[in-house]
C-alpha cells in the first residue's frame, strides 16, 4: 500500500508521542510525509526532529485534550500509562482511572473537532483465558485472567466507548479499534520496574546477568509482533477500516519464554548463560494466543518480520542506545 498517498500532509495526532508504540509510528509517519503533533507529558521528546511539533500537555486534562485535537485529520490513541507484571501485581488498579479519563477526554476532544478517523490501541488482556486462538469476537463471552482483571476491564470499557462514538450516536465518528499481541523492538521500555518480559530478558542478557532469573517457568506462551510490523498494521487498520470492527495485530505465532529466552542468547552469543526459573515471581496469562485471520481478510495485514530478525534488530539498538548514554 502506498502510504504517503494515504498520510502526506495530513494533519496527524500521536497522542503519547514519547512512548514505545508513539516514538515508532512518528518515525514512520514522517517518512511518509505527514505533519505529525505529538504530546508529550512529563518525558522529554525521544525523536529531536524539527518536522514533529510537540505539545507539552495533560492528557487528563479536558482543555489540553481538545486544544491538541484541533485541525487534525487523523488521531492516534497511543498514550497510556503502563507498566510490567510487578507493579500490576502490587497495585491491579494503578492503570484504572488515568487510562479511562485520558481515553474518554481524548475521544470527545476528536469528536469536538471533527477529526475524521481515531485509532485506538487496546489491548488482548480483554479477552478471556482461554488458550485458543482468540478471536474478536469472544472479547465478552468469560471471564479475565484474575490477575489482570482491572487492566482488562478498563480495556474493555475504553473499547465500548470507542464502540458509542462509531455507533450509537446520531452522527457518529469513524473509531478504529486494535488489540495488539505483545509488541517489542526499538525504543521499547527497558527499565526493571515497569518493562515488560522481553526487553528484561534482552537487558539481562545484555548485562551478562549470572545467574539469569527469569520470572515464572519459562513455560508461558504468547504472540510476540515486532513493533515495525505492528506500525504497518495500525497504518492499514487505520486506512481500510470503515464502521466498528476491532481487530487483532499480531504474528499469529506462538513462542514460550524459554524459546524466546533461547533467541535472544542465541542472537547475543550468550553461549554459557545458567539461567534460573523463579517461580515466586509474578507471572503473566499462561496462554496467550491470537487469531490473526480477520486481520489478513480485512486490512490485509501478516506480519513480515521473523522472531529473530526481530530481536537481532531490537538488541543492535538496546546497545547503540546504551552506548550513547
Amino acid at each position: 500500500m502506498r502510504w504517503d498517498i494515504v498520510y502526506k500532509g495530513k494533519n496527524v495526532l500521536v497522542a503519547g508521542g514519547t512512548g514505545f508504540v508513539g516514538v515508532n509510528l512518528i518515525r514512520r509517519l514522517l517518512e511518509l510525509g505527514a505533519d505529525v503533533t505529538a504530546t508529550i507529558h512529563k518525558k522529554e521528546p525521544v525523536l529531536q526532529d524539527d518536522r514533529i511539533r510537540y505539545v507539552r500537555c495533560d492528557l487528563t486534562r479536558q482543555e489540553d485534550c481538545h486544544r491538541v485535537a484541533q485541525g487534525m485529520d487523523f488521531v492516534f490513541m497511543c498514550a497510556a500509562n503502563t507498566s510490567g507484571a510487578a507493579v500490576i501485581e502490587k497495585n491491579p488498579l494503578t492503570h484504572v482511572t488515568p487510562n479511562v479519563i485520558m481515553n474518554l477526554l481524548i475521544l470527545e476532544a476528536a469528536y469536538s473537532a471533527n477529526v475524521k478517523k481515531v485509532l485506538f490501541i487496546s489491548s488482548n488482556t480483554v479477552y478471556p483465558a482461554y488458550t485458543h486462538p482468540v478471536k474478536e469476537e469472544e472479547m465478552m463471552t468469560g471471564d479475565l485472567f484474575e490477575k489482570y482483571f482491572c487492566v482488562g476491564w478498563m480495556k474493555r470499557f475504553s473499547e465500548i466507548a470507542c464502540e458509542m462514538y462509531a455507533t450509537k450516536i446520531r452522527n457518529p465518528m469513524q473509531v478504529v479499534v486494535v488489540r495488539p499481541a505483545n509488541i517489542y523492538g526499538e525504543y521499547d521500555d527497558f527499565e526493571w520496574e515497569t518493562s515488560h518480559v522481553l526487553p528484561a530478558l534482552i537487558r539481562k542478557v545484555v548485562e551478562r546477568h549470572a545467574p539469569l532469573e527469569v520470572w515464572g517457568d519459562g513455560k508461558d506462551l504468547k504472540d510476540f509482533i515486532y513493533v515495525g510490523d505492528f506500525v504497518e498494521g495500525i497504518l492499514s487498520a487505520m486506512e481500510k477500516i470503515e464502521g466498528y470492527e476491532p481487530v487483532n495485530i499480531g504474528s499469529g505465532r506462538s513462542i514460550s519464554i524459554r524459546e524466546a529466552l533461547q533467541t535472544i542468547l542465541a542472537v547475543d552469543g550468550y553461549e554459557d548463560a545458567q539461567v534460573v526459573y523463579n517461580q515466586s515471581k509474578p507471572s503473566m496469562i499462561p496462554v496467550r494466543k491470537i487469531d490473526v485471520t480477520k486481520a489478513e481478510q480485512l486490512i490485509g495485514f501478516s506480519a513480515e518480520t521473523s522472531f529473530e530478525e526481530g530481536i537481532r534488530n531490537t538488541i543492535r539498538w538496546y546497545r547503540q542506545s546504551r552506548a550513547s548514554e
